[in-house]
C-alpha cells in the first residue's frame, strides 16, 4: 500500500508517518535532508533521528531509491519537498534560470521506481510532503519553479497513492 502524507510546515505529518510504521517489524526510513550547513538543519534532523525506534534502518537519499527497499516490510520517504528542493540547489547553481522540465523528471522518476518497487516487494510506503500554493505567486523564478514542480509531483503522488492524508494541526485528516 502507497500512504501519502502532506500538510503544511510543522503540521505534524512526518510524526503521523514515522507513528503509522511503527507498527512494522523492518522499516527503512529513507532520508532526504541527509546533510546539513547550518546549525538549524542539523538540529532538524536529530529531532527526526531521535523519534525512530533505534531498529530502523536509515538510508539516505541516493539516485536508487528503489533498491533499498527490498526486504523490508515497510519504507518511509521523509520528505519529498526536500528532495525537490535538493534538485533545485543542484541545477540551478545560483541561476536565475533553471531547467523546470529536468529537476521534475528526476523527480518523477526516482518515485516512480520507488513506488514500483514497493509494489513488487509488497513493501507499504509512506511518502512525506509539503503543500504548497495558497494563491502566493513567489517573487523569484526559482520560487515559482519549486512551487510549480511541488504542486506537480504531489498531484501524481497523490493520483498514484492508495490513501493520501493531509495533516492540519497535527491532525490527520483521510482525503483518500
Amino acid at each position: 500500500m502507497i500512504t501519502l502524507i502532506t500538510g503544511g510546515a510543522r503540521s505534524g505529518k512526518s510524526a503521523y508517518a514515522e507513528s503509522r510504521a511503527k507498527d512494522y517489524d523492518k522499516v527503512l526510513y529513507i532520508a532526504t535532508a541527509q546533510t546539513a550547513d547550518d546549525a538549524e538543519m542539523i538540529r532538524r534532523i536529530e529531532a527526526h533521528k531521535s523519534r525512530r525506534p533505534a531498529s530502523w534502518r536509515t538510508a539516505e537519499r541516493d539516485h536508487t531509491l528503489a533498491a533499498v527497499i527490498e526486504g523490508e516490510d515497510a519504507a518511509l520517504l521523509d520528505c519529498v519537498t526536500v528532495m525537490i528542493s535538493n534538485y533545485l540547489w543542484k541545477y540551478s547553481e545560483g541561476d536565475d534560470v533553471i531547467d523546470e522540465e529536468k529537476i521534475e523528471g528526476l523527480c518523477m522518476d526516482e518515485l516512480k521506481d520507488l513506488i514500483a518497487a514497493a509494489r513488487r516487494a509488497s513493501c507499504d510506503l509512506f511518502i512525506v510532503t509539503n503543500e504548497v500554493g495558497s494563491g502566493i505567486v513567489p517573487m523569484h523564478p526559482v520560487s515559482r519553479a519549486f512551487r510549480d514542480i511541488q504542486g506537480r509531483v504531489n498531484q501524481w503522488l497523490a493520483q498514484a497513492a492508495d490513501e493520501v492524508y493531509a495533516c492540519i494541526s497535527g491532525i490527520p485528516v483521510r482525503i483518500k
